[in-house]
C-alpha cells in the first residue's frame, strides 16, 4: 500500500475507485463476510477478489494470506459483537436475575440471529477452522462462566448446576437462529417469547423463582 489511497484495478476503467487504506480495508472485510457467508470458508480469493471489484494482487496487499483475511472477519463477525458490558451486567446482583437473562438474550440473539453471523458458524465449524473453538471458549470463559456462578449463587432446589446446563440454555435458543438460516424452517418472527420461556424453564428447574 503506498500513500493514502490505492486503484481497484479490474479492468475496467470506469469501475476503479480511490479509497483511502482503511476504507479499502473495511470494503474487503464487508466483501468478505457477504462472499465467505454464502459459499463457505473454503471459497478462493480470486473469485472474492472479482465479487468486490478489486485485483486478488491488491487483496494480498491488506492480508498476506487467506488466514489473515478470514482472521479479520472473525474479528468483525463475532468479536466486534461482544458487548463488552455483558459480563458486569450479568453479574449485577442489583438486578434480578431473570431480568439480567433476558435483557442479555435478547441483545444477544438480536445480533447473532442474521445470515453472516449463523452461516460463517457453521461453514467455520465444517471447513476445519479455529474459528468457531476460539469464539465457544471466549464465550464460555467471558459470559457462560460468570454465568453459572450467579446459578450457584441462586439455586435452591438441591441440584447443583454445572456449565452443561448453562450451555444447554445457551445452544436452545441460538437454535432458533440456525433454524431460520440454516436450516430455513419456520421460526418466530419475534423470538422474545420463546426466549423468555426458556430461560423461566431453566429457572424453574434450579427452584429459582422466574418472578422478580
Amino acid at each position: 500500500m503506498n500513500g493514502m489511497t490505492d486503484v481497484a484495478e479490474t479492468g475496467d476503467t470506469s469501475s476503479r475507485r480511490r479509497l483511502p487504506p482503511s476504507e479499502r480495508r473495511q470494503q474487503i472485510v464487508e466483501g468478505a463476510v457477504a462472499f465467505f457467508a454464502e459459499v463457505g470458508l473454503d471459497g478462493n480469493t480470486r473469485d472474492l477478489a472479482k465479487r468486490i471489484g478489486v485485483t486478488q494482487s491488491l487483496l494480498f496487499n491488506y492480508f498476506a494470506t487467506k488466514d489473515d483475511l478470514i482472521e479479520a472477519v472473525y474479528e468483525k463477525v463475532y468479536l466486534g459483537r461482544l458487548s463488552p458490558d455483558w459480563p458486569e451486567r450479568l453479574t449485577d446482583r442489583k438486578v434480578p436475575l431473570r431480568r439480567r437473562l433476558l435483557d442479555f438474550y435478547t441483545e444477544y440473539s438480536t445480533l447473532i440471529f442474521q445470515y453472516e453471523w449463523m452461516r460463517i458458524f457453521m461453514f467455520s465449524g465444517l471447513y476445519g477452522a479455529e474459528l468457531n473453538r476460539r469464539y465457544l471458549k471466549h464465550l464460555g470463559d467471558v459470559i457462560l462462566l460468570p454465568l453459572l456462578g450467579e446459578i450457584e449463587h441462586e439455586a435452591s432446589s438441591g441440584v447443583t448446576p454445572v456449565m452443561e446446563d448453562i450451555w444447554n440454555l445457551h445452544g436452545g435458543i441460538v437454535y432458533i437462529g440456525i433454524r431460520q438460516h440454516i436450516y430455513r424452517t419456520p421460526c418466530p418472527d419475534d423470538p422474545s417469547e420463546a426466549i423468555s420461556r426458556a430461560i423461566d424453564r431453566f429457572l424453574l428447574s434450579f427452584g429459582i423463582s422466574p418472578c422478580p
